[in-house]
């Protein structure tokens, strides 16, 4: 990112802004599972300049796609894991800090399918899976928005940087579909207007599963406005049925890439993507399993949870299995 749209796109903590936070944080971090009500004394004592931040941010569908707040505080850390679901950070302060920001812009969230209904996912390089297109892996991790399959897709996801790579070069690369849509022809983005489009289930979604990945579809990739629209696209699981479809779904990748923003996160940065608008992905690196390898962790807000989906929860604040739900959206 260039110094003036960084800028644009940057809300950089105070002293004292970035104190509170972590103090709230503290007093959060045992509370992810709990009601977003229990915790909304603490969303109404977040710095007002932080909070107004996200909620014009969140209210706004900024055409970026994106926010990112720097100088938050990540604490003591232990070594990168180098296991799935190591539990070392369980009951983090970072715990509470992203619990604050998800439930400010919506509820936090998990899904039962992936991670067992994790509510915190701890993104980092795991020995052997290095070529895992997830947050396993360490290879380049092309567009996508996020759950692309799933009815109930997060509104929103934050990507929290506890350590960098040992090169310091690996980015989040973010896309807006509003910005992608100026680089192509009327005729283009008509095919990705129509409901033809498949996706199949993401990789964290089928760990474990035998047989064929099942899909999801038929979906538009574009949807809503035309002067501010969405995108449901996923450039490693979305495909077409005929040559014209899939031609217009390459030439989106191709506009992604053209306005794409590489955002190099620091320790104690945290980037906010609004999930309808942007796309995101990862440059590749190289992990040295030393205990010093890129570590992020991240989180999912959606705006409203239907009453229905709320009774059906397997427990609080994790969205039901797709079995459970296949249809009924």
């Amino acid at each position: 990112m260039t110094p003036a749209l960084a800028e644009q796109r940057t809300y950089r903590l105070s002293e004292a802004e970035t104190h509170k936070l972590w103090q709230l944080s503290r007093l959060a971090a045992g509370a992810s599972e709990a009601s977003a009500l229990a915790l909304s004394g603490l969303l109404l004592d977040l710095p007002k300049s932080v909070r107004t931040a996200l909620l014009e941010f969140a209210e706004s569908g900024a055409d970026s796609g994106f926010l990112l707040l720097r100088g938050l505080t990540i604490g003591d850390l232990p070594d990168t894991p180098t296991v799935h679901h190591s539990g070392a950070l369980q009951g983090h302060p970072t715990d509470g800090t992203l619990t604050l920001v998800a439930d400010l812009l919506g509820s936090l969230v998990g899904y039962q399918d992936e991670k067992a209904g994790a509510l915190i996912h701890d993104v980092h390089a795991v020995p052997g899976e290095e070529q895992r297109i997830e947050n396993s892996g360490s290879v380049a991790f092309d567009f996508h928005t996020e759950n692309v399959h799933h009815p109930l897709r997060p509104d929103h996801l934050g990507l929290l940087c506890l350590r960098q790579d040992h090169e310091g070069i690996a980015a989040t690369r973010v896309a807006s579909v509003r910005e992608a849509v100026r680089h192509l022809t009327e005729e283009q983005v008509a095919i990705l207007r129509t409901p033809q489009f498949h996706s199949s289930y993401p990789a964290s979604f089928t760990r474990g599963r035998t047989g064929p990945v099942p899909r999801s579809g038929p979906h538009p990739a574009v949807f809503g406005p035309y002067d501010r629209p969405f995108m449901r696209f996923n450039s490693h699981t979305t495909h077409a049925a005929d040559a014209e479809a899939t031609a217009a779904l390459k030439a989106l990748s191709e506009a992604l890439e053209t306005v794409c923003h590489d955002v190099v996160l620091e320790p104690g940065d945290l980037v906010v993507v609004d999930n309808h608008v942007a796309a995101h992905g990862r440059s590749a690196f190289v992990p040295r399993y030393d205990g010093r390898d890129r570590w992020l962790r991240r989180c999912y807000s959606v705006r409203s949870i239907l009453g229905w989906t709320q009774h059906m929860m397997p427990r609080q604040r994790v969205i039901p299995p797709m079995e459970d739900i296949q249809g009924v959206l």
